[in-house]
């Protein structure tokens, strides 16, 4: 126990003398989870849009007031002709463009229905796919809105059909940096413990101290915890400060789930993550050959987590590799905890993983490195 405090002393030393990886440890994470939240939103607002108005009628203006002023769409152009709004689409500097058919208002009050044409530039499906989804909503509201003004004023208003309340569960404001912040959160975590714990073993074999630990009698196992714990701590203490200093204070993020049993998953999953970054450091000489390896897995785990598109829409292969990143089970237990307040029962399943996850690599990491006396 003795040999154990006096390498976490070591430790703890050269972490803080090292004056240009203190602020990559505290200050980077800190900064990049008040930015990216900000940055990280699906919801588009100020799609580009033309306007081709053969009709120029009040039903037409009202349709053209109603889109512009729901937020979402930005007019670019207001004309007669189509071909103008389709060199704003080849130019990029349109994003929709709404075509009214002439004798709109006419057709509409004597026929009782009226087509339109709607063209929108996919190149980016995601942009195209949100804006088609927006602007058909806004023209079925505004039928509606139609619709229920001729009952009224021919005295016959129509009977109402199923009408749908809804209440959106544990994020009823359906404020998105409240379901980013924490995911991102565990990213920052991941990537610190991760890269932190490699890049320090590996430095020991660069500047050539570890040939002298390895001829000392210290046991392998304090050697490895002498390297895990300075950065379990960490990574504890960033957690805390990320939900508790940013999430709470600038994102108004109160935990509704028990913080022991927080804390207990994030202190299991840390120590996962510490033996994947033991065991880059076992296969890696230099710092560039372990901030390469533990890229590749950070970026895996970034990109198939669950934090930007769900899992349930992937293919069958991709779903498999997701499940095999620890990423993903945090992810998944933060919101639970801290979204739904969610109890252990809930993620006893998520706990077992992982579990398994940390005696894996830190097995294999312990089995990789070689002590030599």
């Amino acid at each position: 126990m003795r040999t154990l405090i006096f390498l976490l002393k070591k430790e703890f030393k050269q972490i803080f003398r090292n004056k240009a990886l203190l602020p990559i440890i505290f200050i980077a994470p800190i900064m990049q989870l008040i930015i990216l939240p900000l940055a990280a939103d699906f919801e588009i607002k100020n799609i580009n849009i033309s306007f081709v108005d053969h009709d120029r009628s009040s039903f037409s203006q009202q349709l053209y007031q109603k889109i512009v002023g729901s937020g979402y769409f930005k007019a670019i152009s207001y004309g007669s002709s189509y071909q103008d709004a389709m060199q704003h689409i080849e130019k990029e500097e349109s994003d929709i463009i709404l075509e009214i058919p002439e004798g709109f208002e006419r057709q509409l009050i004597r026929e009782n229905k009226q087509d339109l044409f709607v063209a929108i530039n996919a190149i980016n499906g995601v942009k195209a796919g949100l804006g088609g989804s927006y602007l058909n909503q806004i023209i079925a509201n505004y039928n509606q809105d139609i619709r229920a003004e001729w009952g009224l004023i021919k005295g016959n208003p129509q009977q109402a059909g199923l009408q749908v309340s809804s209440y959106f569960w544990f994020n009823p404001h359906m404020n998105y940096q409240v379901f980013m912040v924490p995911a991102i959160l565990v990213l920052l975590v991941t990537m610190i413990s991760t890269y932190m714990c490699a890049l320090n073993i590996v430095k020991e074999k660069e500047i050539g101290t570890i040939e002298q630990i390895n001829v000392t009698p210290i046991k392998k196992y304090q050697f490895i915890l002498g390297k895990l714990i300075p950065f379990w701590l960490i990574g504890i203490f960033i957690f805390t400060i990320g939900l508790f200093g940013i999430g709470y204070l600038i994102y108004g993020i109160v935990p509704l789930g028990n913080l022991l049993t927080l804390y207990a998953y994030l202190s299991l999953y840390l120590i996962a993550m510490l033996g994947l970054g033991l065991l880059i450091s076992t296969v890696s000489n230099t710092q560039q050959q372990a901030m390469s390896v533990a890229f590749f897995f950070i970026m895996i785990f970034m990109l198939m987590s669950g934090l930007f598109t769900s899992i349930d829409s992937m293919p069958n292969w991709a779903k498999a590799i997701a499940y095999c990143s620890p990423v993903t089970y945090f992810i998944d237990v933060i919101r639970m905890l801290v979204l739904k307040g969610s109890t252990f029962n809930d993620i006893k399943v998520h706990f077992a993983i992982t579990a398994g996850f940390a005696v894996l690599l830190n097995v294999w990491a312990l089995y990789k490195y070689k002590k030599t006396s």
